[in-house]
């Protein structure tokens, strides 16, 4: 049997195509279904809360950072198990970087062979509907159009109307309509939805959007719409990485500030031999004893004061990357080793090895995908040699650097913005600090060569460990 697979996507951005994927993983897994989510494109906001909902972690599938091949070996890798893999697509159906959409959802629902589910904002229309999905379902005739679920229904007349109309017009069918309802959002900030790990009640949240799609949508109608997809080639997954020759302890800041990880990245430290060791950078008091360290995105600038606050955090990670611990950050985690951060009224001093202030602004600095070229001054490189220095990954920060003293750049910018619309990536001390995000897709490599350089650090100069370890107890 084909493993049932279904991609929701919509006509347009903000149709509510997350808090129902959200709402959907919730239902169905509370209903004995095995959900694995996915999520399309670069983002770590929205697989966190399908991740909650699902109980499973959810995997990325981006055209940009990935070759077609490797997406389909790693959704088929996860999606095996499942009753359903569900994929929440980013904008419309159609859209995409390039005139002909080879990286639209539309070209990901083609290559899995996943029927498309298409949710459709219903808010002040009722005939036109009709033409909307007969165009959707003419512009590419290789895209299966399984069915379709109403969003912001105004009324029980407004969805007699609109299924009617659908009903008469289409041979599409109507798998559900869910109400206008101020109980359905989810609260947002400057990047998207606020993520799981800071909502207080995320748990609750998710239970009663759940319940608010069980008793809209039909799930059994979408479970068989997702149950025709075809059957799949098997695509032989990347190789595993070669572990390192001694077990690694990798810290790696996961807490409400911090937490913007991809889960096959985690999987891949692992694999790679690394031991991965939880710090809370708002409220642990000591460094554990760690070879290496990873910061992730996430929020800092929400947790100012409580990042300023833990003074004993900072002054043990300050003394151990002095020392030689081997850091890499990214985005929210340069901002928290830079001096400072302000951000309105409020400025709080973060760990400080990194000399320069960060800045928050009232829009965007950076956001979209990136194109960097290695200077070769990095510890190590995050491509294959055939790749001749190229990296690819994607951006979307508010803040800039500003005041910044003597500090290396691993990157040359030719695509999107970086620290200073020419570099990316500072380097002092051992710390790689990058305002770009990295996946180890498509012949990036970086957490296996982060290990590596680890290991050579922890192999060359013992005194690493002993740094952290030291710093902890003083």
């Amino acid at each position: 049997m084909a493993p049932a697979r279904v991609l929701i996507s919509a006509a347009h951005k903000s149709s509510g195509k997350t808090t129902l994927s959200i709402g959907l993983c919730a239902a169905l897994s509370k209903a004995g279904c095995a959900v694995q989510p996915f999520k399309k494109g670069p983002d770590y906001i929205d697989p966190m809360w399908l991740s909650l909902a699902s109980g499973r972690p959810c995997f990325n599938l981006d055209f940009y950072l990935t070759p077609p091949a490797e997406i389909a070996a790693l959704f088929g890798k996860h999606a095996e198990g499942a009753d359903l893999s569900l994929i929440e697509g980013n904008k419309g159906l159609y859209d995409g970087l390039d005139l002909k959409g080879s990286n639209s959802n539309a070209a990901l629902a083609r290559l899995l062979g996943a029927p498309v589910v298409l949710v459709l904002d219903a808010r002040g229309t009722i005939r036109g509907v009709a033409p909307l999905v007969l165009g959707y379902q003419a512009f590419d005739p290789e895209i299966r159009i399984g069915g379709v679920i109403l969003n912001r229904v105004g009324g029980a007349r407004h969805e007699q109307k609109l299924r009617a109309v659908i009903e008469h017009y289409t041979d599409v069918p109507v798998l559900g309509a869910v109400h206008e309802n101020a109980r359905l959002a989810i609260e947002e900030r400057h990047l998207g939805l606020m993520p799981s790990g800071e909502a207080e009640t995320a748990a609750a949240t998710v239970e009663e959007v759940g319940h608010m799609v069980a008793s809209q949508v039909d799930l059994d109608r979408l479970l068989e719409a997702a149950r025709e997809a075809p059957p799949m080639a098997r695509v032989p997954a990347p190789g595993a990485l070669r572990p390192p020759v001694a077990r690694l302890r990798i810290g790696i800041l996961r807490d409400r500030a911090f937490g913007f990880y991809y889960a096959d990245d985690l999987e891949r430290l692992t694999d790679g031999g690394a031991e991965l060791v939880p710090i809370d950078a708002l409220c642990d008091a000591e460094l554990p004893a760690i070879d290496g360290l990873i910061c992730g995105g996430g929020f800092p600038e929400v947790f100012i004061g409580e990042l300023e606050a833990n003074v004993a955090l900072r002054t043990a990670l300050k003394r151990a990357i002095e020392g030689g611990l081997p850091v890499y950050a990214e985005c929210g985690g340069l901002m928290y080793l830079s001096r400072s951060i302000t951000w309105r009224d409020n400025r709080g001093e973060m760990v400080g090895v990194i000399p320069g202030d960060v800045v928050m602004h009232d829009k965007p600095q950076g956001r979209g995908y990136v194109r960097l070229r290695e200077t070769g001054q990095g510890p190590w490189s995050s491509v294959d040699p055939d790749a001749q220095g190229v990296v690819c990954g994607h951006e979307f920060h508010y803040s800039g650097l500003e005041n910044l003293g003597e500090v290396g750049f691993a990157y040359d910018v030719e695509r999107g913005f970086g620290v200073d619309g020419r570099h990316d990536g500072v380097l002092v001390h051992n710390v790689f600090a990058s305002y770009a995000h990295l996946r180890s897709v498509g012949g990036v490599h970086w957490t296996q060569s982060f290990l590596s350089f680890v290991e050579r650090t922890r192999v060359g100069a013992s005194f690493t460990t002993q740094a952290a370890a030291g710093s902890a107890t003083r």
